[in-house]
Order: C-alpha cells, then structure tokens, then sequence
C-alpha cells in the first residue's frame, strides 16, 4: 500500500516558460530511460524478487521514481503554460500540441510514446538487478544531456536534484546486488549453474 504526500520531493517552480526546454525534458517522463519506465520495471520486478529487503528496495526506489515523473512532469507544465501560437510553432512542439495540446503525454524527445518494451522484467534477480544498475546510469545521462541544453536555474536545479537520486539508486541496487550474490552463495545458487552449464 502506498501512502501520497501531496507535494513534490523537490519544489518545481518554473518562473519562465520555454516550450523548446520542454520539448526535450519530456524524455524524462516517458523516453526509453523516463521515470515511468523506471518506476514500472521496480514495482514489477519486486514480485518475483525471492528476498523481502530487496523486495523493499524495489519498492521503495520504483514508488520514489513515480514521484520523479511527477517533477518532471510538474517542469514540463509549468514550461509549456500561456504559450501562443507563435511559441508553439518557433519551438517545434506544433506536432505534439496538435495531438495532445499542453498536457503531458509520455513520450520521448524523439516522439516515440511510452511502450513497456523499454523496460526488462526477467524474473531473475541477477539479471534484474543488473538491468537496473545499468537503468540508473541510462538516466543519469538523460539528465546529464538535459542539463548541458538547460540555461534556466529553476529548471537545472530540479534537474540536478533528480540527477544525484539516479546516482543514489544506482548505489542502492549495487549494495542490493552484492545481498544479493551473498544470499544466493549461502545456498550454493553460483552464478554459474554447473547442471546447466555442462549440459
């Protein structure tokens, strides 16, 4: 169960708006390395996690990346309110305007919509856990690019906090994975499987 909050991690508070800046951050919602994904791969991969505190992790990370999505969905509003038609066009958001107006549609910068074939669900906590080692450092990167495109504080701010959580997570799922290898080694369940690997 979860509990909402209703308010922000982090204060997004836009003082101008620049649908251009929105037209790329908008990957961060729902681009292939997006908050959505993100948060749907941990609160489906948890189910099939066999040790409850990493369990725990999942949950907790993929319930923080919702709140994630929806800063950067916050950015986005605030970045695209009282736009004219001169704006929209000079931006190059015409086309997303046309189908989705002002709201905020996951999608990527390259105008892909969101599809759950970004995201990986193996079932196997090695597996798993090192597709979300490797997701973490995907956003990271987003981030980074957003930041290097970003010449407004109010934007860059929020963009840095949200930046420095991917690098956190990234922590998290490594200290998660070595539980992970010491639980599995406990057992005698290797990495390598000899019935398998001399079959």
């Amino acid at each position: 169960m979860f509990i909402y909050e209703k308010k922000l991690q982090y204060p997004v508070k836009i003082a101008r708006p620049n649908p251009k800046l929105a037209k790329v951050i908008i990957s961060q919602v729902g681009g292939p390395d997006g908050e959505l994904g993100a948060s749907m791969r941990y609160l489906n991969q948890r189910y099939s996690m066999p040790y409850d505190e990493l369990k725990g992790l999942l949950t907790d990370i993929g319930t923080e990346e919702l709140g994630h999505m929806e800063m950067v969905a916050a950015i986005i509003h605030q970045l695209t309110r009282e736009m004219s038609s001169e704006e929209i066009i000079r931006s190059g958001l015409d086309t997303y305007f046309v189908d989705h107006t002002a709201g905020v549609y996951p999608t990527a910068a390259s105008g892909f919509p969101w599809s759950a074939a970004s995201m990986a669900v193996k079932g196997d906590v090695l597996a798993d856990l090192n597709e979300d080692l490797a997701a973490e450092q995907k956003a990271r990167v987003t981030y980074d690019n957003i930041l290097r495109l970003s010449d407004d504080p109010d934007v860059t701010n929020v963009i840095r906090y949200l930046r420095e959580r991917e690098i956190v997570h990234y922590q998290r799922f490594g200290e998660g994975l070595r539980r992970a290898i010491d639980r599995m080694n406990e057992k005698n369940l290797y990495i390598v499987n000899p019935s398998f690997d001399r079959g």
